[in-house]
């Protein structure tokens, strides 16, 4: 008898257990936050995630969830107003919402063309209907700043930042700074906004509001500005435009290999000569721009140059790009300042791909890293006090954040 109550005992505490580890369970799911996207509940359905493979239609996609072929070309003749089905992509990704039932009748197709939009096509009505939203933005500043430890492109990427905005800086101060010279230890801050979805999904760098570079030991600061054109150029603390006639670089990132000399040791022909020109280091193919507007008055080939053109800007200075592996532009053409004109190699007397470039002023050639240019145009009129006014705040942020 003791033996078989010690039975119902252990029994009973078992079940108990159970109940209990089944009443937590029950509690432990009652506290999991319903999901929800697009505006509907993913409780509510049985939910596919997946991406548009190749070959893959938005009739093939209905077919697999068993809707027949004249049904299909219904559904297509009714939606094709509001969501053109030819549009869909490879890649792109799609969700089904299908009912929790046996039959999982596709209930709701969601297809996202792009980050921010997406189109809803609703099978829950008889008559299905079709209509397209777009997920909303947040816009966020935020200023970063301090001491380079390492080129612009690797600092914005350590502090997870689209480096497509390193190309913007570098374009923004092309006529000013070589961002090959900077060097670790320059300071620099910089100001900006950023794409958000839904408030928390990163959509990248929507606009640079401000920024300074510390570049050969001065401050270089840049701030957008529209004057009375309305055309958006950028300008230093005190106004002055940073767009100069010339850039300074006929390539964006590149080393100086050969400067400017009276006297060089040629590297082919193995005899002191003068070295006219500055070269710069680049792998074959980088793009070479033409450092300011004007008229090609000279493209072709020479034993010495290689591929070569010769630009003039005006009635003082020209300028000359060598060695290229390929010319893009011919006699006679006009070229925009910034414009591709040719890629980089090592025709002619060249022993590695890099581009000589050659400076003329009244009809001399002269040292371009010395010499002094001519900028663009000065701010006027009293747009310089409206701007003076924008920048005061964005100033003392970069500023503290850079400890100046």
């Amino acid at each position: 008898m003791k033996q078989i109550f010690i039975v119902i005992i252990a029994i009973f505490s078992l079940v108990s257990c159970n109940k209990t580890e089944e009443i937590k369970e029950e509690k432990a799911v009652k506290r999991i936050p319903k999901k929800s996207e697009f505006g509907f509940v993913y409780a509510d359905f049985n939910v596919i995630h997946d991406t548009i493979q190749k070959g893959d239609t938005f009739g093939t996609l209905l077919e697999q969830q068993n809707i027949g072929d004249r049904q299909v070309y219904d559904i297509i003749a009714k939606v094709k107003d509001s969501f053109d089905v030819r549009t869909i992509r490879i890649n792109k990704p799609f969700t089904m919402l299908r009912s929790k039932n046996k039959k999982k009748d596709l209930q709701v197709f969601i297809y996202q063309p792009d980050n921010l939009s997406y189109y809803v096509v609703d099978f829950r009505d008889t008559a299905v209907s079709v209509y397209k939203k777009t997920k909303p933005i947040t816009i966020k500043r935020r200023t970063i700043g301090g001491v380079l430890k390492e080129s612009l492109s690797e600092t914005l990427g350590n502090a997870k930042i689209e480096v497509a905005l390193a190309s913007k800086i570098t374009k923004i101060y092309a006529y000013s700074i070589d961002f090959m010279k900077l060097k670790k230890g320059d300071r620099y801050a910089i100001t900006f906004t950023e794409r958000f979805i839904n408030d928390t999904v990163y959509d990248g760098v929507e606009e640079l509001e401000a920024s300074f570079f510390e570049y050969k030991g001065k401050i270089i600061y840049a701030f957008p500005f529209a004057q009375n054109s309305g055309k958006i150029e950028y300008y230093d603390e005190q106004g002055k435009t940073l767009k100069n006639f010339f850039l300074k670089s006929p390539i964006k990132f590149s080393r100086i290999s050969s400067r400017f000399s009276s006297s060089r040791f040629h590297p082919v022909q193995h005899r002191w000569k003068a070295h006219k020109g500055t070269d710069y280091a680049a792998p074959r193919g980088t793009p070479i721009t033409v450092t300011a507007g004007g008229v090609v008055e000279q493209s072709g080939f020479t034993a010495g140059n290689g591929n070569f053109v010769k630009v003039k800007h005006n009635g003082t200075y020209s300028t000359q790009y060598l060695h290229m592996s390929k010319i893009l532009v011919r006699r006679g053409q006009r070229v925009n300042q910034g414009q591709v004109i040719g890629l980089v190699g090592s025709t002619g007397l060249a022993t590695g791909p890099h581009v000589c470039y050659r400076f003329w002023k009244n009809g001399k050639q002269v040292d371009a890293l010395r010499l002094k240019l001519p900028t663009g145009e000065p701010m006027t009129g009293n747009n310089k006090s409206r701007f003076l006014e924008k920048i005061t705040p964005l100033k003392f942020q970069l500023d503290s954040v850079a400890n100046l």
